[in-house]
């Protein structure tokens, strides 16, 4: 009568490839998690980075309405105008920084009893570069 069943051999071969699978799962979950960390980290900042610059043009928004005139900088942050022809009035506008690469732009028009705010919105400051470094076939034949 011959052996009938699983051997020693294959059960020590299905065990060091479970150990390995769970070895390979454990770190794939590790790196993920480092990574899901990271992106968290840059939410936050970014997120926190916007509400200081939220306050912060909240606090210039009220400095420009409590001056008689328009400074050219407040708190640091230099303020524009000019006019725009399409609403026919004067308007205010200028960067509130969140981080290296983004800021908070508020443009306003201020009228002597009330002011509309145009945009208050983040706006990407890195300047953007067009990447031409792909040889695309345009379709001509030389």
């Amino acid at each position: 009568m011959g052996k009938s069943g699983i051997g020693v051999g294959s059960a020590s071969i299905i065990l060091v490839f479970a150990v390995l699978c769970l070895t390979i799962f454990s770190l794939i979950t590790f790196v993920v998690a480092g990574n899901e960390k990271n992106l968290v980290s840059a939410k936050v900042q970014l997120v926190t980075g916007y509400y200081e610059a939220d306050a912060l043009a909240e606090f210039i928004l009220a400095d420009i309405l409590s001056s008689d005139s328009i400074p050219d900088s407040i708190r640091g942050v230099d303020i524009n105008t000019g006019w725009d022809d399409t609403l026919e009035a004067q308007t205010t506008y200028f960067l509130c920084p969140i981080s290296d690469i983004k800021a908070l732009y508020v443009n306003l028009v201020i009228r002597e009893d009330s002011y509309d705010i145009l945009s208050w919105r983040m706006y990407d400051t890195d300047e953007w570069v067009f990447d031409d470094s792909i040889n695309v076939w345009t379709g001509d034949v030389d």
